[in-house]
């Protein structure tokens, strides 16, 4: 029976009184509806329907206080097709708890390099209050551009407005159009890029193919087009990626270094918590993740992290993946390998200001 129906019955009632006590109870039932359905009403309808915008809009107003100055290896390939939110936060709280609770797009991306350290990045980040991850590898900028910023905002976890929200995805770093288009959503992106010694970077790239075909070529057949004369294959992908000057150039046509941060993907390993101190102070966060929330894991042969007080005894590791024996190269083509790369190193160097040492 509809309100008005309710209405029209008073008229029947014998006592005016009964009939104003039961319009009041009728009216404090219509008023508990409409407030359920005001607090609740999203969470009474299962599965949502999400409809992507088809066209890619500026969206310059995320940074937020970030930006006002104040692995990969197991993951690679690994996408985002559904909306995740890896810490769950906010999903099942009062709106007067996280007032400010939403998707944002992201205003910090992790974007390369393939095997430089950058699930490891993305673990420490995790540690973070004041950070929010991506649970995957989106390919957004490189393979999912045309589904338009709403499905990527889909894909970013629910965040406070004092939040960052990041992801990962290292196969943007080598991609021409990535950094155009990341400009296009936000000039004022953070990225950060991880590096490590090309040489050992590629053999470990390897590695990685060897565990999703066996029965690929050896590692010197696949690097070198002539291994008796030394000939490098420049066009195999794995060797491209450590070209880190051809595409840097690339990034700082669209981004000044001002807003990439170089993290060093070895010392990440030896030293993650010296490391990610740089890493702390360029995203402007709080000091929060230093040594004690790492734990040096002998058996596995590099640190595991401890979140916080509460659970310092139980660290997490990265997966069995992570920390691979490598195929064994003879040392006359590990030279051969470094002087290939040598002046695209010094190049790398003079761009960023620093050596690595890696020659």
């Amino acid at each position: 029976m509809g309100y008005c129906g309710i209405i029209d019955n008073l008229r029947v009632l014998p006592s005016s009184h009964a009939r104003w006590k039961l319009f009041l109870i009728c009216t404090m039932l219509c008023f508990c509806g409409y407030f359920i359905y005001y607090k609740f009403g999203d969470r009474l309808t299962a599965f949502p329907v999400r409809r992507a915008s088809q066209g890619v809009t500026s969206d310059n107003n995320i940074s937020r206080g970030l930006l006002h100055d104040k692995n990969d290896g197991d993951y690679a390939g690994e996408e985002l097709e559904e909306v995740e939110s890896d810490d769950g936060l906010g999903e099942d709280l009062p709106h007067e708890t996280f007032p400010m609770m939403r998707r944002r797009l992201p205003q910090v991306i992790i974007i390369g390099v393939k095997k430089g350290g950058t699930q490891a990045l993305l673990d420490y980040l995790r540690l973070h209050p004041d950070v929010v991850t991506a649970g995957g590898e989106p390919h957004f900028f490189n393979r999912h551009y045309e589904k338009g910023l709403d499905w990527y905002r889909n894909l970013m976890p629910k965040s406070t407005e004092n939040q960052i929200t990041t992801e990962k995805t290292p196969a943007y770093f080598i991609t021409k159009e990535v950094p155009a288009r990341i400009h296009a959503m936000s000039n004022l992106t953070k990225l950060l890029l991880l590096v490590r010694d090309p040489v050992i970077r590629v053999i470990s790239d390897y590695a990685q193919d060897l565990t999703k075909k066996s029965n690929i070529p050896s590692f010197e057949t696949m690097a070198f087009k002539n291994m008796s004369a030394g000939v490098v294959d420049s066009e195999w992908i794995n060797i491209q990626v450590g070209l880190y000057a051809n595409h840097l150039v690339n990034w700082i046509q669209y981004f000044p270094l001002k807003r990439l941060l170089v993290v060093d993907g070895d010392r990440l390993i030896r030293e993650p918590a010296a490391e990610f101190s740089r890493v702390q102070d360029f995203l402007g966060l709080r000091k929060l993740i230093t040594e004690k929330n790492f734990v040096f894991d002998t058996k596995k042969g590099f640190y595991c992290t401890r979140k916080a007080k509460e659970d310092y005894k139980i660290p997490h590791c990265l997966g069995k993946g992570k920390g691979r024996a490598h195929p064994v190269v003879r040392p006359e083509l590990i030279q051969q390998l470094k002087k290939f790369y040598k002046p695209f190193n010094r190049m790398f160097y003079k761009i960023v200001g620093q050596d690595f040492g890696w020659d």
